[in-house]
């Protein structure tokens, strides 16, 4: 694997709310997952869908307000089973003062 593309967002998705015994993975309040692009280990398949969305809509330069949110970055969101609950937050990376992305990639050849 050649990874080229150096990401301008990370996020945490901390879980809020659940019990280990209500969740075929046994996620619970309090297990956290930091990520960039990729997704990521131990999370729940059933959850990515959703969270991959959410995770575009920033990267494609929206924010969590268009949601009715109160922050930009930040947002609830609930397993598709309905036991966990996470919190998601999205932190600018790689970016200048001024906010516009200073990553430096060279794209491998074919």
């Amino acid at each position: 694997m050649k990874k080229w593309i150096v990401e301008d967002w990370e996020f945490e998705l901390t879980a809020t709310d659940g019990k280990a015994g209500h969740c075929r993975l046994g996620l619970e309040k309090g297990d956290k997952f930091v990520f960039q692009y990729e997704c990521p280990a131990g999370m729940c398949s059933k959850i990515m869908p959703q969270l991959y969305t959410w995770c575009e809509v920033i990267r494609c330069g929206g924010d969590f307000t268009y949601r009715g949110c109160k922050d930009k970055y930040e947002m609830n969101i609930s397993c598709p089973d309905g036991c966990i609950n996470f919190h998601l937050k999205a932190y600018p990376i790689n970016r200048d003062e001024n906010g516009v992305y200073n990553g430096k990639y060279t794209r491998p050849e074919d």
